[in-house]
C-alpha cells in the first residue's frame, strides 16, 4: 500500500471477532497483510457460507460503501495484521492501487451475479442462466406483444450469436417480415461512440445477450425486466445518474436482464479498455459502481435472509426492518423513539416479504392488533422505530432456536 494514504494498521489475536452481522457499519473496511480471517453469514445461502481470508483479501466493504448493516461476522483465526480503509480514502486508494480497486470490483459483480440467480430460485422459479440461445425466446415473446422494433433487436442478436442454432432460418423469416412492419431504429451504434441517445421503447441489450459495455444514465429512464414464464417481470427502473449491465462487463457472462428505454434516454457508455482508464482518470466514478454493487449485494442477501425466515409474521417485521435500513433511517439510541411512516401499504409489504394472498387475512388481522402500528391505504405508520426493531430481534431469535432444534433433531435421527 502506498504510505502517502496513510493508512492505519491494527492487529487482532487469535479468537478475536473484528466485525459482528448486524451490527452498523463502521465508516472502515480491512485488508489483510498478514494472517487468516474466517467470514460467516447467519442465513445459511448456497455460496454464501464460511470463507477463509489471507493477505491481499478484503473483508467489510459491502456495509462501508453502501452505509448499512455488517453483512457478515468476521473472525480471527490466527493472529492478524490488517490495513484500515476509511470510506473516504476509497477515491485515492483507486488512483493509486488500481489492482485493489479491479479486485474489490470484480469480487462484487461476481459475487451479485451468484446472489442475483439465487434470488431468482425463491421469487422468480427461474433457476438457469441463459445464453445467448435465449435471445430467441426473448424475441418470441416481445413478437407476440407486438414489440416488433425490441423484438427485430432480439432475433438479430439470436442470428449473430448462434449463426448455427435450430431456429436460423425460422428467425430469418421472422426478420424479412419485421422489416416491413417496423421502421425503428434497427442499426447498431459504433462500438467507439460512447454517448448514445436511444428513443424510448428502445431496448439497449437483451437478456441472453454476451455484454461489454456499461451504461451510465445521463438523463431519462430505463426499465431492467426480465422474461419468466412467458411474462415480463419488471425489475427496477433506474433514472438519471443510475448505473447498469456492469455485470456482464466485469464477468464476462450473458445479460441476466434486459435493458429497455422508458423514455427517450442519454446514456454514457464504458467498455473494457475506457473503464480501466477511468479507474485512473475518473475514480469517482469507480467510487459510484463500487457503491451501487454493494448497495445491491447487501439488499438482495436481506431479501434473500428474509426468505429463509419460516414464521410469517416474522418476515413481516424482517420486511420492515430492510426498509429502515435501506432508507438509512437512523437506528441509535436517539432516534428509536421517533414514528416513521413507510411509503407503502399492506398488498406491497405482503408482496416483499413473498407471501401469498391466502395468509394475507390472518397476518392482517394479527397486524392490525399490535396498537402501535396502524395500516392505512398505502401506508404503514409505527408509533416508534424501536417497535420495528424490537419484534424483529423476537422473531429473529425465535427463528435461530428453531434452527438449533432442527439441527440437534437432525443429528439425534443421524445417531
Amino acid at each position: 500500500m502506498d504510505n502517502q494514504l496513510q493508512l492505519s494498521y491494527v492487529t487482532y489475536n487469535a479468537g478475536a471477532f473484528i466485525t459482528v452481522e448486524g451490527k452498523q457499519n463502521t465508516g472502515f473496511f480491512y485488508i489483510i497483510q498478514n494472517g487468516k480471517v474466517r467470514v460467516s453469514k447467519e442465513a445459511e445461502i448456497d455460496g454464501e457460507g464460511n470463507e477463509i481470508l489471507g493477505p491481499g483479501d478484503f473483508f467489510g466493504v459491502i456495509s462501508v460503501m453502501s452505509y448499512h448493516s455488517q453483512i457478515e461476522t468476521a473472525q480471527a483465526l490466527s493472529n492478524v495484521v490488517l490495513i484500515k480503509v476509511f470510506r473516504d480514502q476509497y477515491t485515492e486508494l483507486i488512483q493509486k492501487n488500481s489492482p485493489v480497486a479491479m479486485k474489490i470490483i470484480k469480487q462484487f459483480s461476481k459475487r451479485l451475479r451468484h446472489l442475483n440467480i439465487t434470488l431468482a430460485k425463491f421469487a422468480l422459479e427461474n433457476t438457469a442462466e441463459e445464453g445467448p440461445s435465449h435471445l430467441y425466446n426473448v424475441a418470441e415473446y416481445l413478437y407476440k406483444q407486438k414489440k416488433y422494433g425490441q423484438a427485430f433487436y432480439a432475433y438479430a442478436k439470436y442470428l449473430k450469436y448462434c449463426p448455427q442454432g435450430e431456429n436460423v432460418q425460422l428467425v430469418k423469416e421472422k426478420l424479412i417480415k419485421l422489416s416491413k412492419l417496423t421502421n425503428e431504429l434497427k442499426t447498431e451504434f459504433g462500438t467507439g461512440q460512447l454517448n448514445r441517445l436511444y428513443p424510448k421503447n428502445t431496448i439497449i441489450f437483451a437478456e441472453g445477450e454476451p455484454g461489454n459495455e456499461l451504461f451510465i444514465i445521463q438523463k431519462g429512464s430505463v426499465k431492467i425486466t426480465k422474461i419468466v414464464d412467458d411474462n415480463e417481470v419488471l425489475l427496477a427502473i433506474l433514472k438519471d445518474g443510475d448505473i447498469f449491465g456492469e455485470m456482464a462487463l466485469l464477468d464476462n457472462k450473458p445479460r441476466l436482464a434486459s435493458a429497455v428505454t422508458y423514455q427517450e434516454t442519454n446514456v454514457l457508455v464504458v467498455n473494457k479498455t475506457n473503464f480501466e482508464l477511468m479507474i485512473i482518470y475518473q475514480p469517482q466514478i469507480i467510487d459510484k459502481i463500487t457503491t451501487l454493487l454493494a448497495d445491491r449485494i447487501w439488499l438482495i442477501y436481506k431479501q434473500l435472509a428474509n426468505a429463509l425466515i419460516k414464521d410469517p409474521m416474522g418476515r413481516i417485521f424482517d420486511v420492515l426492518h430492510i426498509q429502515l435500513e435501506k432508507n438509512r433511517v437512523p437506528l441509535d439510541h436517539a432516534s428509536l423513539q421517533a414514528p416513521y411512516r413507510f411509503n407503502f401499504g399492506w398488498p406491497e409489504l405482503l408482496s416483499m416479504a413473498g407471501l401469498t394472498g391466502q395468509q394475507s387475512n390472518t397476518l392482517f388481522t394479527k397486524l392490525k392488533h399490535n396498537q402501535k402500528i396502524q395500516i392505512g391505504d398505502g401506508f404503514i405508520h409505527v408509533m416508534s422505530v424501536m417497535e420495528i426493531v424490537r419484534q424483529t430481534e423476537y422473531y429473529r431469535k425465535m427463528d435461530t432456536r428453531d434452527k438449533l432444534k432442527r439441527v440437534t433433531r437432525r443429528e439425534r435421527n443421524f445417531v
